[in-house]
This record gives structure tokens, C-alpha cells and sequence, in this order.
């Protein structure tokens, strides 16, 4: 059963993220076989919200956890915090997994 991992970033570290999102982006493309969707989260002006949301196609919590420290903003110490929450495929692309 797949996750939701929410990542919400270090206020003022707006620099950090552009810095390392290359390196990030090329941990999502090695790992993309378990990615169901992800991007960063945006207001409504379309400007950085902070943080992210992955939804990850993984067996355990543990997994998830694993996922997470792997990424490179992880590994900078962007993220104020995380959660991870185990989540249930209802419509994907319109697709019901019902």
C-alpha cells in the first residue's frame, strides 16, 4: 500500500532548495519506478510553498522512512519536519483501483 510523504521546508532556505534541486531531481529519475505522482507544493501565486509531496508505491513505513533520508534535500537538512502517511489508491489518472 503506497505512502504520502509531505515535506515542509526550513523557513528561509528558499536558496538551499534551488541549490540542490538538480541533485533532487536526478534522485527522483533513479527512483521514478515508485513514484506515483510527486512535486513541490506551490500558493497560489505559483511561487515555492516550502516543501513537497511524494506519493510512493512502498510496502512499510520503513520503506517510506528509507525513501525520504535518501533524498538530497534530506541529506542537507532542508526539511523542518516530515510526515508520512500510509495512503489508499482510489483514482489514479482516472483509473479507479477500487
Amino acid at each position: 500500500m503506497p505512502f504520502l510523504i509531505e515535506t515542509f521546508d526550513k523557513p528561509g532556505h528558499a536558496e538551499m532548495r534551488a541549490r540542490e534541486r538538480d541533485a533532487h531531481l536526478e534522485f527522483l529519475a533513479r527512483n521514478k519506478a515508485l513514484l506515483l505522482a510527486c512535486g513541490a507544493k506551490l500558493n497560489d501565486d505559483g511561487s515555492s510553498a516550502g516543501g513537497g509531496i511524494y506519493i510512493v508505491d512502498l510496502e512499510t513505513r520503513e520503506e517510506a522512512e528509507r525513501f525520504i533520508a535518501q533524498d538530497p534535500f534530506t541529506h542537507v537538512g532542508l526539511f523542518e519536519s516530515v510526515k508520512i502517511i500510509r495512503w489508499r489508491k482510489a483514482y489514479i489518472d482516472g483509473t479507479s483501483y477500487l
